[in-house]
Formats: C-alpha cells, sequence, structure tokens
C-alpha cells in the first residue's frame, strides 16, 4: 500500500522551524502576559504581579467600546463591497476573453502592492479635490481598495478551476444566468468568497496607514491603541485591547485557511 507522507523533516529543519515560530509568536505571548500586569507603568520581566482587574477597566471604557463599533462597522461593510466588486471582477477576467485583460487583472492586484502611505495619500488628495470631508465612507472607500484584491484573488483562482462545461451543461439544460450562477457557479466558488471576505474582514479591522488618511477625527480602534501607546493613560488596558485584536484578526484567518485548503477538489475538474 503507497503512502502518500513525505519524508520526515531532520532535527536541524524542525528546530529552525521552532525558532521561526518563537521569533514570530513570543511578541505576541508578552502581549497576552503584559495584559494581565498588576502594575500600570511597568513592562518589568517578569511583571510583579498578575490580575485581571485590567479587562474590567477595558470593559467599562467609552472610548473603546466607540473605536471597536467603527471598527467592525468598517470591516464589515468593505468586505461587502469588496465581495461585490471583486466577484465580478473575477467573473469578468476568468470568464471571457478580451483585449487588455491582463492588463485589468493586474491594475485590480496594483494597490495591495503599494506602500499604504501612497494609497493613503492619493485618497486623501481626491477627496480633498472632491471637496470631500473624512467621514465614514471615506474609511470604507480607503479600505475597499485593498479588500477587493483579497476577494478577487480567491474568486478568480476558484473560477478558473471551475470547469466551463458545468456552466454549458447548465445553459443546456434551460437554466438562466441567474439559475445557473446560483445552482452552479456559487456553490463551486462559495469557500473562496467565504475565505476571501473573512481575510477581508480581518485586513480591514487591523489596517492604520490608509485610516489615517481618511479618517479625520475619528478612531477606529488600532488608531485608538496608536494613540494610547504615544500618550499612554493605562498600559495594560492598550495591551488587553490589542489581545482582542490578535484573537478577532486571528480566528477569520485561521477559518479561511480551513476553507481553502482542499481548494482543488472543485465540481467539474478533469472532466
Amino acid at each position: 500500500m503507497r503512502s502518500d507522507a513525505g519524508p520526515r523533516a531532520s532535527w536541524p529543519l524542525k528546530l529552525a522551524a521552532g525558532l521561526g515560530l518563537a521569533f514570530l509568536l513570543l511578541p505576541l505571548l508578552l502581549i497576552f502576559v503584559y495584559a494581565f500586569n498588576s502594575e500600570e507603568k511597568t513592562f518589568a520581566w517578569p511583571p510583579p504581579g498578575l490580575t485581571l482587574k485590567w479587562f474590567a477597566v477595558a470593559w467599562g471604557r467609552t472610548d473603546i467600546w466607540a473605536a471597536l463599533t467603527l471598527s467592525v462597522q468598517v470591516a464589515a461593510v468593505s468586505t461587502l463591497v469588496a465581495l461585490i466588486l471583486g466577484t465580478l471582477c473575477a467573473a469578468a477576467v476568468s470568464g471571457s476573453k478580451f483585449f487588455g485583460r491582463e492588463t485589468i487583472s493586474l491594475l485590480v492586484i496594483l494597490p495591495i502592492a503599494l506602500p499604504g502611505i501612497i494609497t493613503g495619500i492619493a485618497l486623501r488628495s481626491a477627496f480633498s479635490l472632491a471637496d470631500i470631508s473624512p467621514n465614514f465612507w471615506t474609511i470604507v472607500l480607503g479600505h475597499a481598495t485593498f479588500c477587493i484584491v483579497v476577494v478577487y484573488n480567491n474568486a478568480v483562482a476558484r473560477f478558473r478551476r471551475t470547469s466551463g462545461s458545468l456552466i454549458e451543461a447548465s445553459m443546456d439544460l434551460g437554466a438562466d444566468k441567474f439559475q445557473t450562477f446560483r445552482h452552479v457557479i456559487l456553490p463551486n466558488i462559495g469557500t473562496a468568497l467565504l475565505a476571501g471576505g473573512m481575510l477581508a474582514f480581518a485586513l480591514s479591522f487591523d489596517e492604520v496607514i490608509v485610516t489615517t488618511f481618511t479618517a479625520g477625527q475619528q478612531q477606529t480602534l488600532p488608531l485608538w491603541m496608536l494613540e494610547e501607546l504615544i500618550r499612554p493613560r493605562q498600559r495594560p488596558v492598550t495591551n488587553v485591547v490589542a489581545m482582542i485584536v490578535v484573537l478577532v484578526t486571528f480566528l477569520p484567518i485561521l477559518a479561511a485557511y480551513y476553507l481553502t485548503r482542499d481548494g482543488d477538489n472543485v465540481s467539474g475538474m478533469g472532466k
């Protein structure tokens, strides 16, 4: 019986992998530990004591709730915009051939490759020329520029792995375009869209640079954390909020990974 398992990694590779993970994760673990620090203004190691009081303090801070609410609202709307526009772009690029198709695909992906400060300056300049004051929708438009790319990449990859014969068979059997999309295309790309939406939500929820240029006087949760680090009042409260941000970001990314790891198993492949 043939085994699909590859050769076992040698101990140097395991050691290198462990060191890499430690380099990535130990700073995050420090944030978790300092969230329980009993002292208000110290980062001594080990912490002089542990307490849960900062969670209660964070729960009672209205400024944290306002920033969290704004972040969730912006991320939700940005993700919805990205799902609609990203899916339509992916369907157009993968479903037909036309002059300049690859150029359009490159232009769609470009915003996520540019430094955030360039995108932020460009958006701020455009809003100023249009005489638009920073508001909720300027933040959403700023976040949508890179959220669309995430959804587009997931959707176009799944579209290209979906057999065109399924769509042709559906049309031959009398289904209209909406029925074909609902019963054939959507089941095949659904997990890719869900994964792309989750990743887009996580990126939007964490975004700082573009938000700085498009938010005006409003504060999303990352901007609140940045201001607290500059003018700290209660350092452990900032760590509590940082821990919440890590968890909120990690869960959709983990879910997206599990949704797309079996993405090759698409109906119609190989037919």
